[in-house]
């Protein structure tokens, strides 16, 4: 009975695969360090995917929508000069900008409190401007004099605000201290004016507010 011998790979064909193999290992780490690198800086201080947004603060869009003079909600003060912008949430889940906006006008005639505010982001982005920044609005008690306050609608009761919503508050926040020469530092939660929960996610999430922020500084430096 005869054999035959297995033909044995030459050092040659050898030496080809093992180079193979170390160009696809070196191709393979490059890709996944290029990919870690590209999650690296697209991610964002918070778990919420917020905090490095690059929005820039540049004039948004404005439905101006102003109410009435009255005692109510519009009193039509002028104020000397703002020093601050304070954040609000509406603390009434899935009402829309509109709704609230009706809202601070039909306090004219209901006589029933005294509430407004300069501005209200809605739940798709819009903004409706109530009053100028350049009187008071009832929003932020003893800071109503030198400040511009924005409200912002949410669509339940955890107060967190939709991306779009948070989008066009960064945008407008950054926008109102260039406008007014101020420093992101200078926006405060009505929380720190008088200890409200208001609004609710930013003062019980201390690092979605510090992204907030830092958003918001980023929009400021590169506004107009």
């Amino acid at each position: 009975m005869s054999y035959r011998r297995r033909s044995r790979p030459s050092r040659r064909t050898s030496g080809k695969n093992s180079r193979r193999a170390l160009w696809l290992l070196i191709a393979f780490f490059l890709f996944a360090l290029v990919l870690f690198i590209h999650t690296r800086c697209s991610s964002t201080t918070d778990d919420e995917g917020r905090g490095k947004l690059h929005i820039k603060g540049t004039r948004p869009e404005l439905d101006v929508q102003l109410l009435s003079v009255n005692p109510y909600s519009r009193p039509g003060i002028q104020v000397d000069h703002i020093d601050g912008i304070v954040i609000h949430y509406t603390a009434n889940p899935g009402a829309s900008a509109q709704a609230n906006r009706n809202y601070f006008e039909q306090l004219a005639s209901s006589k029933t409190t005294k509430a407004s505010s300069n501005f209200i982001v809605g739940l798709d982005g819009e903004i409706i401007q109530c009053i100028p920044t350049w009187e008071i609005a009832y929003a932020s008690n003893e800071r109503n004099g030198d400040t511009v306050s924005i409200e912002c609608c949410h669509p339940d009761e955890t107060g967190h605000f939709e991306d779009a919503t948070y989008r066009s508050l960064v945008q407008l926040t950054g926008w109102l201290c260039i406008k007014y020469g101020l420093s992101a530092d200078k926006v405060i939660r009505h929380y720190d004016v008088t200890g409200k929960n208001c609004p609710k996610y930013f003062v019980e999430n201390e690092e979605a507010w510090k992204a907030f922020r830092s958003d918001v500084a980023y929009a400021l430096k590169h506004g107009e």
